[in-house]
């Protein structure tokens, strides 16, 4: 067909301004933004052979195009559905795959590895792997959790988030915990360093040179840390922590204190320092909910930042590694953002209990 029986290509405006933002769209497809250029073109009334010179592409391709306009305008455009190899797993199968894994287990196993599910239903391991992904399971993976048995769990999730979300005036919040037994661990052969393709190895065994126990509180309102070092964690050894916080707080401001139910925190010797110290204020986490303590989260940095890699060939040098670290968090320390409710999350405790509740369990 030549060129001067062509059909005029004529676009609304809706269709030119579609055109022109696919044609300047960084983000457009290059197939789809060459496509919209030529159309653009050939509305200009160019012929064929004079866009496909313009924009340097086969007057055959200028013809496909612009055929393919002026037949389903813009949906046109797009790519036409391709031809591919002929579906082989059937929805009964997909079905078995998920039912089984979610309701069944292997004879002599815990869980479905994807060969074990695969030689079962008759498919290979690759397409288990590829339903596995599609509906989210992860057989192989596992968490842990707990419900507190606390008979006041809900009154002290409100107390200790409401210090958090709206900590009183005139008053200064600590998360305050311990983390026992840290232990000064060297390898028993030198850490071999990063090489590029290399990752940083080191032996699995080592020698204990003792454990430090180590109290600390982390202000919520600035994300600074009151660290004390102890030989053991006794009931006199919290009390003594506490107359720390109290030394190094303003004077004036009124201390609250979130920390757990252990019992050295509620011993004889702190209940009758707290009444020697009425501004000092303890609020008891629920039992079994340490992640409701913000200083686990600080604790979660120190292990990963310091103590998880460290080598320390000495009691002296480990304490040593734990003030300094303290001392540099300290130097450029930002809170810990807590964003839920009280009420958010014991709606999401209550919604889990419902699940664990039912018929199935």
């Amino acid at each position: 067909m030549g060129d001067t029986r062509l059909e005029p290509l004529v676009l609304s405006d809706a269709e030119r301004r579609t055109l022109e933002n696919w044609a300047k769209r960084r983000k457009t497809a290059q197939g789809l933004a060459l496509r919209a250029r030529i159309v653009l073109a050939c509305a200009e009334g160019g012929s064929n052979i004079a866009v496909a010179a313009r924009l340097r592409v086969n007057r055959g391709t200028v013809a496909k195009w612009r055929a393919r306009f002026l037949a389903r305008r813009l949906d046109g455009l797009g790519d036409e559905p391709r031809p591919g190899v002929a579906r082989t797993i059937s929805d009964a199968q997909v079905e078995e795959v998920v039912v089984r894994t979610l309701e069944e287990v292997p004879e002599g196993a815990t869980h479905w590895s994807k060969r074990e599910l695969a030689r079962q239903v008759g498919i290979s391991p690759t397409s288990v792997h590829r339903i596995w992904r599609a509906f989210g399971l992860q057989p192989w993976r596992t968490e842990d959790f707990k419900i507190s048995p606390d008979p006041l769990l809900t009154g002290k999730i409100r107390d200790v988030v409401g210090l958090y979300l709206a900590p009183p005036d005139g008053a200064v919040v600590f998360a305050v915990d311990e983390k026992p037994q840290i232990q000064a661990l060297e390898r028993t052969a030198p850490v071999l360093p990063m090489l590029p393709g290399t990752p940083e190895r080191r032996s699995h065994d080592y020698i204990r040179h003792g454990t430090i126990d180590l109290f600390a509180a982390l202000n919520t309102a600035t994300g600074k840390v009151i660290g004390k070092l102890s030989a053991q964690h006794r009931a006199v050894d919290f009390r003594d922590f506490l107359d720390q916080i109290d030394r190094q707080t303003e004077p004036g401001l009124a201390i609250h204190v979130i920390c757990d139910n252990l019992s050295a925190h509620k011993a004889p010797v702190v209940h009758k320092w707290l009444l020697a110290h009425p501004r000092v204020q303890l609020h008891f986490t629920p039992t079994y909910s340490s992640w409701i303590s913000q200083v686990e989260r600080w604790f979660a940095e120190l292990q990963r930042r310091c103590l998880d890699r460290g080598t320390f060939c000495s009691l002296d040098e480990l304490t040593t590694a734990l003030e300094d670290w303290i001392k540099f968090w300290n130097a450029t320390a930002r809170p810990f953002k807590w964003t839920k409710t009280a009420d958010q999350i014991i709606d999401r405790i209550c919604r889990y209990c419902s699940r664990i509740s039912g018929p199935g369990h």
